[in-house]
């Protein structure tokens, strides 16, 4: 140990310093440093909750999804009853169309976030790359989708955090 004024050496136990008379004042422990080990346990629990919330994200756009579209073609196709005939009666046929397309974009939308929690919770390399596509598409998709897709982009790019994914 070394005198924190002139820095001289000092013997240990030593109240004051010999040479220039400053008290001795015993430093703090340095913090131990976080190592590898604590890092990969780490970052393998925000992996676990990420595949998580990816399912849930993908359950809840499935059922919503399956709700919305079958109010929709009532809406669309058929209207509510006796109330009306629907936007799209039966000379239009865009309507199916677009019902379809929707239907679609819907399935391929929740089958994409299930797959990515599936592949995450695996700790797969095809889950990662799956997720980094799903978290481009729901970016736009305000504010849960958008926050899903920044909290997997942060989670899941960059040097460090791809050298832990690959460890686990």
């Amino acid at each position: 140990m070394f005198c924190s004024g002139c820095g001289q050496a000092l013997a240990p136990g030593q109240p004051v310093c010999a040479h220039c008379g400053r008290p001795v004042v015993m430093a703090a422990p340095m913090p131990m440093v976080p190592n590898f080990d604590f890092q990969l346990q780490n970052y393998s629990s925000r992996v676990k909750a990420l595949s998580i919330v990816w399912f849930v994200y993908g359950g809840l756009s499935l059922a919503l999804g399956f709700a919305g579209m079958a109010f929709a073609n009532s809406f669309l196709n058929h209207g509510f009853g006796p109330w009306g005939h629907g936007p799209f009666g039966p000379g239009w046929g865009f309507g199916p169309a677009l019902i379809h397309f929707a239907w679609s974009i819907m399935l391929v939308r929740s089958a994409l976030a299930l797959l990515a929690g599936w592949g995450l919770m695996e700790r797969t390399q095809w889950g990662r790359v799956v997720a980094i596509v799903a978290a481009f598409f729901s970016l736009i998709r305000i504010p849960i989708g958008t926050a899903l897709g920044i909290w997997t982009l942060v989670t899941l790019l960059g040097y460090r955090n791809t050298t832990l994914y690959d460890q686990l």
